[in-house]
């Protein structure tokens, strides 16, 4: 029994022995050791009643929250990237079209709120009438104070598309005399820049058809095409112009046009003296309305304005040559000149310029011109002076007269819209 017993004991000691020699070759590791047991540890705890369901839910949505946080973190700071890619609408879509009148109605709208050339010729008007002489130097000159009540006028003689042109700012801008005062041919050239530059603008983006902000080479090329049909005198776009300024002039409407009605054209800048001239030299005797009555056709028309619109090719100068030799003698003398100029001086004074010489104009073009006679000047001579337009513009046109008196202005602002493009 004893003996038994004793076995059994013995038995069960192996068996312990066995089991803790087993139980000491399987070796669990340090719960610190194992990532999660960590994390669930983190989130359920260790104690009595910190693992229960609140505490969780509790934990899970302080996470949470601070996952959302990190994203509105980022998201405000990838928003202030601007977007650098913006997918086109297709051709022909609803979108599309939208956006192509969208496009022409703002531009149409910036180009009524331009000037135009009768704004500016107001405003030019306004400058002269409210500025001052500068005793010194002649020129003319206005302080903040006209500069102010020159905006009220324009204001109420163009409106309130002019009125940004008279900020503060803008006064800054010049050059001020010791009492200061500033020029307003340098104001008024800066007007006239601005806006030229804003159409250019507008047309340019008239011309961008998917509207990415710059031309593509097609798009490039329709301007140019349109360019060389305005300059091609045989093309449909130069004969519709002439087309509709002949049928502008015709008031009566009876397909001729009289001497009356032709002195409309450009503005009503041309004389008197050379548009009588024009009928003697270039228009045939009318059929009708008795022998001495002249109406101008078609035809005439479309020489006369060839001839001006090339004035310094020599088929252009010869047209303009016998206009211009009040005698038919072939060449014109100082007192020529004097005469056609006279009706030239009378329109500037009209426009309010500066009282000038006429004497000092006729010599002026005898400067010009150098003839191999001193005492007159042939059409050879005009040709080969190389400014036989220019001096047929300042004795018929009072607008080509401007141009030459203005031409160092004019220049500089032209040197200067090209440094800005």
């Amino acid at each position: 029994m004893s003996t038994a017993s004793g076995d059994g004991a013995d038995a069960g000691g192996d068996g312990a022995s066995s089991a803790a020699a087993a139980s000491a070759g399987r070796r669990i590791p340090p719960a610190s050791s194992m990532p999660w047991v960590r994390n669930l540890r983190r989130f359920v705890g260790s104690g009595a009643g910190l693992g229960s369901e609140a505490l969780m839910e509790l934990e899970t949505k302080r996470i949470l929250l601070e996952i959302f946080k990190e994203r509105q973190r980022k998201s405000a700071e990838a928003g202030s990237i601007p977007s650098f890619y913006k997918k086109k609408p297709e051709e022909g879509s609803i979108s599309s079209r939208v956006q192509r009148l969208a496009k022409y109605r703002f531009l149409k709208k910036q180009s009524e709120l331009l000037l135009n050339a009768d704004d500016l010729d107001a405003m030019w008007v306004c400058l002269r009438e409210n500025c001052v002489i500068d005793d010194a130097t002649g020129a003319e000159k206005m302080n903040y104070e006209d500069f102010c009540h020159i905006a009220t006028v324009c204001t109420e003689q163009i409106g309130q598309k002019c009125k940004r042109f008279f900020s503060p700012s803008n006064f800054m801008k010049f050059e001020k005399d010791d009492s200061g005062r500033i020029a307003i041919l340098p104001f008024y050239l800066y007007v006239m820049r601005t806006v030229s530059l804003t159409q250019a603008r507008i047309d340019m983006s008239e011309l961008d058809e998917d509207s990415d902000g710059f031309l593509q080479p097609h798009e490039s090329e329709e301007e140019v095409t349109d360019t060389e049909q305005a300059e091609n005198w045989f093309s449909l776009t130069s004969a519709q112009r002439i087309c509709d300024m002949f049928l502008a002039l015709d008031k009566d409407q009876n397909g001729t046009l009289s001497k009356q009605e032709l002195k409309e054209y450009a503005d009503g800048t041309l004389t008197e003296i050379f548009i009588e001239r024009v009928f003697d030299e270039h228009v045939r005797r009318s059929k009708v309305g008795g022998g001495n009555s002249r109406e101008m056709d078609f035809e005439s028309f479309l020489d006369f304005v060839l001839a001006l619109e090339n004035k310094d090719t020599p088929e252009g100068l010869t047209y303009l040559f016998r206009c211009l030799d009040l005698n038919g003698r072939g060449f014109l003398t100082t007192a020529d000149i004097h005469t056609l100029f006279r009706d030239v001086h009378q329109k500037w004074i009209e426009g309010g310029n500066y009282e000038l010489c006429i004497e000092d104009v006729r010599d002026e073009i005898w400067d010009m011109v150098k003839p191999a006679d001193p005492l007159r000047i042939s059409l050879s001579d005009l040709l080969s002076c190389k400014q036989g337009g220019t001096i047929a513009s300042m004795l018929i046109d009072v607008r080509g007269f401007w141009a030459h008196d203005n031409r160092e202005n004019l220049l500089q602002e032209e040197e200067e819209q090209v440094e800005e493009a």
